[in-house]
């Protein structure tokens, strides 16, 4: 078959697939015309999803005559100074937008500059080109777009109905209205009811209070500010305390330069700084601002320029995480989990079946037996039917004498304790559970969360100082595995020694551990590798070592802390409350899950009713 020249209607059809995928493409497109144009208001109205009409109206600078004689033309803009495209300033820059629109649908434009005495208007069908006429228009531009790739039938096909392509029309103007709070939008049409985002002020409370309006109340409520800089970037913006998340990464938004872009950069840099914080299956809430000179982000690799790429990746990522580690580290203890309005909605969530009677198959409750109490003749309370495998050895931080967890609660608690953040402890239930009263309230404790919490935050610590504490054992402990997972342990034992827990090869089935860390007191060494295992088997080589410890850490900090169904004395509950205070990020424990739950007196009595 001959080369040939393929005639200018089919080029700009083609470029037309490319910038306009869907109706929500002409919407960015336009919408971002309207931004560079200096719009403080901006409203958008479509019909059937966008493919019957689109209507952007602006108050911007307007076009003169000249100007919209030469904007529907291909590769003409106003926003590039001069050649240098890496000097870009502007949402739009390769003039492709206006002539790929009217090349698969029709086109109708009317603007008005200051400086014109009315306004002019311009009709493209096509690609053919009317001639322009004069028109009314107080200021700016409106453009209307009908019957989208009517020139082009064969993409009609591909769209969706007319609920889902309108619904990414709304996602795209959220994005657009989230990155200009300054700006007015209205979005409406026949498949919403229409919706405004009124222009913020300036600052992080105005960009604070859009973020609100579009991503709702509950956001505003968890939302922590987020910010640094290095070497002329800047990062800034706000994430969502822990507990506030999704189950996809749908709500996380990265701007650049004001441009929305869509970035795996984002995707992990956010996993790694919420690493610490969130289940595997949960994903943080977080709005990203970064702001650096355009010589250093290249927005040309992309006809939609919905991607870029950083010259340099690292910093920005490095700069994402440390900003959101350090927001959280800030506000370590806000976490919707731990509210008494949380805790309520859980008793809510399902139906209480007030039944007194008990099965006599049911497992018998905790029972009281008379025995000496280091607080006077009482009584001290124990587990009855402990689950088989949940004692553990009693712990160095915490072996003060003999179990004793009645605290009488006819006593009053010592006030220096009760006016603590966390109280003084009272009693423990369940084996698993403290319960400490605070001045205008009580809070109960996950035991084994809250010290998982405080290990791994311990080995995080000695790590950086001066390493982890090793104990050497006596007689080094054989444990057998399969061979793939002795492989695998084997190929990290490097990363597993910066721990101080130092394995080495037993033959083609088991390891001998020859050193643990010294914070694990005495654990099952057998358990913890196979757990390490696991997790090493997720793991993906373009992991940063970094993340890698850290998922070693928190394994070693689960096998190595209280265990659920032991008994606590009243010191070692008061040591975990007073620990917990000192330590960062304790509302939470590294997996994800709260450690403790308040509530306050005015939650209690609206249980009961007396509120």
């Amino acid at each position: 078959m001959p080369v040939r020249q393929l005639p200018e209607t089919i080029v700009n059809r083609i470029a037309a697939g490319e910038v306009v995928e869907r109706p929500a493409s002409a919407v960015k497109e336009l919408v971002e015309n309207a931004i560079d144009a200096g719009a403080s208001r901006i409203d958008i109205f479509t019909e059937g999803g966008g493919r019957r009409r689109i209507t952007i109206t602006d108050d911007g600078q307007g076009m003169t005559r000249a100007d919209l004689a030469l904007a529907v033309d291909r590769h003409a803009t106003s926003k590039l100074d001069d050649e240098d495209l890496l000097a870009i300033k502007t949402l739009g820059f390769r003039g492709e937008a206006l002539p790929s629109i009217g090349a698969v649908a029709k086109l109708a434009i009317t603007t008005r500059h200051a400086g014109e005495p009315h306004a002019w208007a311009l009709n493209v069908e096509g690609g053919a080109k009317s001639p322009i006429a004069p028109s009314a228009l107080s200021r700016g531009t409106r453009v209307d777009v009908s019957e989208l790739f009517y020139a082009t039938p064969a993409r009609l096909k591909f769209l969706k109905t007319d609920r889902t392509e309108a619904e990414a029309i709304r996602e795209t103007v959220r994005r657009l209205a989230m990155a200009r709070p300054d700006i007015a939008f209205t979005l409406a049409g026949e498949e919403r009811a229409p919706v405004t985002w009124a222009a913020a002020l300036p600052g992080g409370p105005g960009r604070l209070t859009r973020l609100g309006d579009i991503l709702g109340a509950d956001f505003r409520t968890h939302a922590i500010a987020v910010m640094s800089e290095r070497e002329g970037v800047h990062v800034e913006g706000f994430a969502a305390a822990p507990a506030l998340t999704r189950a996809n990464a749908l709500g996380q938004y990265l701007f650049v330069n004001g441009r929305p872009v869509r970035d795996k950069l984002i995707i992990g840099a956010v996993r790694a700084a919420y690493a610490d914080y969130l289940p595997r299956d949960r994903h943080p809430v977080v709005a990203l601002f970064v702001t650096l000179p355009p010589q250093e982000v290249d927005a040309n690799v992309h006809p939609a320029k919905t991607e870029v790429r950083f010259r340099n990746a690292g910093l920005v990522r490095a700069l994402i995480v440390h900003a959101l580690k350090e927001g959280l580290a800030r506000e370590g203890r806000r976490t919707a989990g731990n509210s008494g309005e949380a805790a309520i909605a859980a008793f809510r969530s399902r139906p209480v079946n007030w039944d007194w009677q008990r099965s006599p198959a049911a497992p018998g409750p905790a029972f009281v037996s008379p025995t000496a109490s280091p607080f006077g003749s009482g009584f001290t309370a124990t587990i009855a039917d402990a689950a088989p495998g949940f004692a553990a050895p009693a712990q160095p931080a915490f072996d003060v004498g003999a179990p004793a967890a009645d605290l009488r609660g006819h006593a009053a608690p010592p006030p220096d304790l009760i006016d603590a953040p966390l109280g003084a402890a009272r009693t423990q239930i369940h084996g698993t559970y403290i319960v400490s009263q605070t001045r205008d309230g009580l809070i109960v404790v996950d035991q084994h969360a809250a010290h998982e919490r405080i290990v791994y935050e311990r080995l995080k610590a000695s790590l950086e100082r001066d390493g982890v504490g090793r104990q050497i054992l006596l007689i080094p402990q054989i444990v057998e595995l399969d061979e793939a997972t002795v492989e695998r342990l084997l190929g990290r034992a490097g990363e597993l020694e910066r721990f101080g827990l130092v394995v080495e090869s037993f033959g083609p089935g088991a390891v001998a551990v020859r050193e643990t860390p010294a914070l694990l007191g005495r654990g099952d060494a057998a358990a913890l590798l196979r757990d390490l295992a696991e997790h090493m088997a997720e793991w993906d080589e373009a992991l940063p070592l970094e993340r890698r410890l850290m998922h070693v850490a928190a394994t070693m900090a689960c096998h190595g802390s209280v265990r659920a169904g032991r008994i606590l004395k009243p010191e070692e509950m008061n040591a975990l409350l007073r620990e917990m205070e000192s330590t960062p990020n304790s509302g939470q424990c590294n997996h994800g899950r709260p450690t403790y739950v308040e509530l306050k007196l005015a939650d209690i009595e609206r249980l009961f009713g007396r509120r």
